[in-house]
C-alpha cells in the first residue's frame, strides 16, 4: 500500500463551524490514505478535533509560524519553510490566506513547494454589507499561487470570478453535503437539555454560533412578536449569549427561549423543530440549512448567499426579502399559523436535500480536486 499523503491544514479557526465540520468529514472519509497536520490561526479554537474519527492520523501543530500579522517577507518565508515538508496544503478563509501569499512571494525560489488549494466559505460581520477592498486586492494578488480555489456557493463563485479576478478553470464550486438519511429518523426527545415540547406549541429552531453576524437578537425579537404559542430554541455557543438573553428578557420572552449551548449530532435533535430559522447577515451555503431540509423542515431566512437557490421552490415564498425584523416576524407567522404548509414545504425540502446535497458526492468532488492538484487524480478515492 502506498504511503499516506501528508496534508497540512491551515485554518482561520478550528472551532466547530461549517467549514471545519466539512474539513473533518473529508479527513474521516479519506481514512488511511492521508495523514493530517492542523494549524489554527486562533490556537485555542480547536473544538472541531472532537469530531475527528477514531483511527484518523492527525496532529495539532505545535509552534507553527503565525498565519496572521502585517505583511512581512520574513513571516512569509517562515510559512513557506514550514509548508515545504508536506505533500499538499489546504488553506481556509481569510484568516489563512497568508499561506497562499507566502507561496506567491516565494514561488520562483521554492519550486519544490507542495500545491496549495484555498477554500473560501464566507464572510464575518465586517464584510456582511460590503467586501473589504484591501482584502479583495490581497486575494487577487495571492490566489494565482493556488492550484485551485474551492467555494461552496454560486454567490462566492461569482465573487471569485468577477471581484477577485480568478480564471474560470481554477475556481471550483463544490456544494456542501451531508449524510441526509441520518436526518430521516425520529429525533431523540431528550437530545436538547432543558427542552421538552409542550402541547400545542410551535417550535422555531436555529443552529448557529452566537456571534453578531448571526443576527440572533433580531430573531428573538421577531419570534417574540409572533401570535400563537411558540418556543425558540437556539443551539450554539459564543460571545453574544448574554446579549441574546437580555433581548429575550426585555421582551418578556425569556421563558420561551431555550439556549442549550453547542450540541453535537444535529440529526438527533433537528427534527424536534417545526420551523428552521436562519437570521444571518451573511451566509453562503450553510450546512445547518441543509440539515434542516434533510430533517423535513420549512425554512424562514434572511436574503443571504444561495439560500433561495438551495431550498425547494415551495419554500421560496417564506424567505424574507429584507433584514427587517418586522418582515421576518410576518414570515414566521405565516408558517406558525398553517401546519399544513409546514408539512408540505418540509417534505419538498427533504426531497431536494436528498437529491442535491448528499455527502458522498461532496467527498468525491473534493477527492478529485485534491488529487488533481497533486497530479494523481485517484489518490484519495
Amino acid at each position: 500500500m502506498a504511503a499516506p499523503i501528508h496534508i497540512l491544514h491551515l485554518h482561520s479557526t478550528f472551532a466547530l463551524g461549517g467549514k471545519e465540520a466539512r474539513a473533518v468529514r473529508l479527513m474521516n472519509a479519506f481514512g488511511d490514505r492521508a495523514r493530517h497536520t492542523i494549524v489554527s490561526a486562533l490556537p485555542d479554537q480547536l473544538g472541531a478535533r472532537d469530531a475527528i474519527a477514531k483511527g484518523i492520523r492527525y496532529e495539532i501543530a505545535q509552534n507553527p509560524p503565525p498565519l496572521t500579522g502585517k505583511p512581512s517577507v520574513k513571516r512569509y518565508e517562515a510559512i513557506v519553510r514550514y509548508m515545504a515538508r508536506f505533500d499538499l496544503v489546504l488553506t481556509y478563509n481569510w484568516g489563512a490566506i497568508d499561506g497562499v501569499m507566502a507561496r506567491r512571494v516565494f514561488v520562483r525560489t521554492n519550486r519544490g513547494l507542495p500545491p496549495v488549494v484555498h477554500h473560501e466559505d464566507g464572510f464575518n460581520e465586517d464584510e456582511a454589507e460590503r467586501l473589504n477592498p484591501v482584502r479583495n486586492y490581497y486575494r487577487r494578488f495571492a490566489l494565482p499561487a493556488a492550484a485551485a480555489l474551492a467555494v461552496p456557493s454560486h454567490t462566492l463563485e461569482a465573487i471569485a470570478l468577477h471581484t477577485w479576478k480568478q480564471p474560470r478553470e481554477r475556481v471550483h464550486r463544490i456544494a456542501n453535503g451531508i449524510a441526509t438519511q441520518r436526518f430521516a429518523g425520529k429525533p431523540d426527545p431528550a437530545a436538547i437539555p432543558g427542552f421538552k415540547r409542550k402541547p400545542g406549541e410551535v417550535v422555531i429552531g436555529t443552529v448557529a454560533g452566537l456571534r453578531p453576524v448571526k443576527n440572533l437578537q433580531m430573531l428573538v425579537g421577531a419570534a417574540a412578536g409572533v401570535v400563537g404559542r411558540v418556543r425558540l430554541v437556539i443551539v450554539g455557543e459564543g460571545s453574544e449569549r448574554q446579549a441574546i438573553a437580555d433581548v429575550a428578557e426585555g421582551m418578556m420572552f425569556d421563558d420561551q427561549v431555550v439556549m442549550p449551548g453547542f450540541l453535537a449530532e444535529p440529526h438527533r435533535y433537528m427534527g424536534l423543530f417545526d420551523i428552521f430559522a436562519l437570521s444571518s447577515l451573511s451566509e453562503q451555503a450553510p450546512t445547518a440549512l441543509i440539515e434542516a431540509m434533510a430533517a423535513g423542515l420549512p425554512v424562514v431566512s434572511t436574503p443571504v448567499g444561495d439560500v433561495s437557490q438551495m431550498v425547494a421552490p415551495e419554500n421560496v415564498p417564506y424567505l424574507c426579502p429584507t433584514f427587517s425584523g418586522v418582515q421576518y416576524r410576518d414570515h414566521l407567522q405565516a408558517l406558525v399559523k398553517h401546519p399544513e404548509a409546514r408539512a408540505a414545504v418540509g417534505k419538498a425540502n427533504q426531497a431536494r436535500a436528498r437529491a442535491l446535497y448528499e455527502e458522498g458526492e461532496m467527498v468525491a468532488a473534493y477527492a478529485r480536486l485534491y488529487g488533481e492538484a497533486l497530479g494523481k487524480p485517484g489518490l484519495l478515492t
